[in-house]
């Protein structure tokens, strides 16, 4: 599952030239419709096919996991966090993921 953070780079705030390139260029969103409005948009643009939640606009699952800019994690049915990238893309490890992923179906998780 995706959890949908606060924006990273919004128009509004520290915007990046590449967004402004790739046209992905998006105020923080004021309202949970339009921050549903944007991860929307992501997941169409990306073609995501897990499913995606938002976080509320409190950013408690942000703050809670550090996950600004984004961040991979594994986390098990008991709610024990298994695996948790470094800050990604930069950080992300994609055989460490996968090999903690394998471990939870492994174990019937």
């Amino acid at each position: 599952m995706c959890v949908y953070i606060q924006e990273a780079h919004p128009s509004d705030g520290w915007q990046v030239l590449m967004n402004i390139d790739q046209n992905v260029v998006h105020a923080q969103p004021k309202t949970e419709e339009e921050r549903s409005a944007i991860a929307q948009t992501c997941v169409q643009g990306m073609e995501l096919a897990m499913p995606m939640v938002l976080d509320r606009l409190s950013n408690e699952v942000d703050s809670t996991y550090a996950a600004l800019p984004e961040r991979l994690y594994v986390i098990d049915r008991a709610g024990q966090i298994r695996y948790r990238s470094e800050p990604g893309p930069w950080g992300f490890d994609l055989d460490a993921f996968e090999q903690a992923l394998q471990e939870q179906i492994r174990e019937g998780a």
